[in-house]
């Protein structure tokens, strides 16, 4: 939620006026959630932006001037960015993996159902990860090897204890806090313990982030 306990402010970024004027249509209905500005590329979300607080952008991968995952990367390195939500028509898309990369959130198919969306807004707003562990582990193994050179290990790893390196490699594999507790036989609350400090630790926003710097950490790889 947004400042004040309001309405979680969305902006809509797409390059077709149809596509932005259904999200908005689809989005007033909720009495949880405002649509506080339109734009049709990156470059005028980004202007957009500057002045407009928002909690969660929709944001197209392919728009001309400057496309979705720029955007993203450049939102992300301002104080305070909302969270990124992008379109893509294929859950196995590059483009949707590199967006990951940049720093969203998580990811929205365009047939997505109306209250789909309207929930993976407010799942993504309350600081949840918008796409499921797996399917994060999965464009990992499709792209990852491609997108990014293999790095050297992170120095911030060693912030870490060993339970929580633990912790991370399962949350890599696309296991859920239930199937770590079952793994490790620990409590679920005490995973939720660990893994929060992990992003605190290691400054990170969400579960889609840490599998991500799991990754490009070198802690796992692809072929894990």
């Amino acid at each position: 939620m947004s400042e004040l306990n309001g309405p979680t402010r969305v902006v809509v970024v797409d390059d077709q006026p149809l596509i932005r004027a259904g999200f908005a249509m689809v989005l007033a209905a909720q009495s949880d959630i405002e649509v506080v500005g339109e734009a049709e590329n990156g470059a005028d979300a980004l202007k957009l932006l500057a002045d407009t607080k928002a909690d969660v952008v929709i944001m197209d991968i392919r728009m001309p001037v400057m496309d979705g995952v720029e955007a993203t990367r450049q939102l992300g390195e301002r104080p305070d960015a909302p969270r990124v939500l992008v379109l893509t028509t294929f859950d196995t898309d590059e483009d949707a993996f590199a967006a990951l990369q940049a720093g969203a959130s998580g990811f929205l198919l365009k047939n997505t159902p109306p209250e789909d969306v309207v929930s993976a807004i407010r799942v993504v707003a309350a600081g949840e990860s918008g796409v499921a562990p797996r399917i994060t582990r999965q464009l990992l193994d499709r792209f990852a090897g491609r997108l990014a050179p293999s790095a050297p290990r992170d120095e911030r790893l060693g912030l870490l204890t060993g339970r929580e390196r633990e912790v991370l490699e399962l949350v890599a594999e696309g296991l859920s806090n239930s199937e770590i507790a079952s793994r490790l036989f620990i409590a679920e609350a005490t995973v939720k313990s660990h893994f929060g400090k992990i992003l605190t630790k290691l400054d990170l926003r969400d579960r889609v982030q840490a599998v991500i710097f799991a990754y490009d950490s070198g802690l796992v790889s692809p072929a894990d």
